[in-house]
């Protein structure tokens, strides 16, 4: 996996994407607030599923610290949709099936697993400042109490 020069302080990378129930979202909606970023492999898989419920139950304390959750993947929109519905998220989720932003947020490229090598997203979590700065990055996640670690640093930044 090859991370872009996305780092801690600087500017996020501006992004529009199409979202679940049709519309699309880019960073420039959440300006004057904090951003999480938490991109995921596949839509309905085990791991992905726990963390977009994570992120859902926190949601909550999320807005109560002026911070705005979208989860992203290359899944296309009906399919983050479906998702969506059969899990009840209240996070928006988008689509990025050109991977042209899982690209500049260096979350997209080579991996393994079960001995196959093949191009798929880095489970990676991205808290963006007020100021769109980048303030922390979480690479090869863990989904076990990750939101909740996330929402912790959002609290203290």
């Amino acid at each position: 996996m090859t991370h872009s020069g996305l780092a801690e302080g600087t500017k996020a990378p501006a992004f529009r994407l199409p979202r679940d129930g049709g519309a699309s979202v880019s960073l420039s909606d959440f300006a004057g607030q904090k951003l999480v970023l938490f991109f995921y492999p596949r839509a309905d898989t085990p791991g992905c599923t726990r963390e977009a419920i994570d992120f859902t139950r926190l949601s909550r304390a999320f807005a109560e610290s002026r911070t705005a959750v979208l989860g992203i993947s290359a899944d296309p929109p009906r399919t983050q949709e479906a998702f969506r519905n059969k899990h009840q998220l209240s996070v928006p989720l988008a689509s990025d099936e050109q991977h042209e932003m899982l690209e500049a947020y260096g979350v997209w490229g080579e991996k393994s697993m079960y001995g196959r090598t093949f191009l798929g997203i880095s489970r990676t979590t991205v808290l963006i400042g007020a100021d769109g700065r980048v303030i922390r990055i979480w690479r090869n996640v863990r989904v076990d109490g990750h939101a909740d670690e996330v929402l912790a640093a959002a609290q203290n930044s």
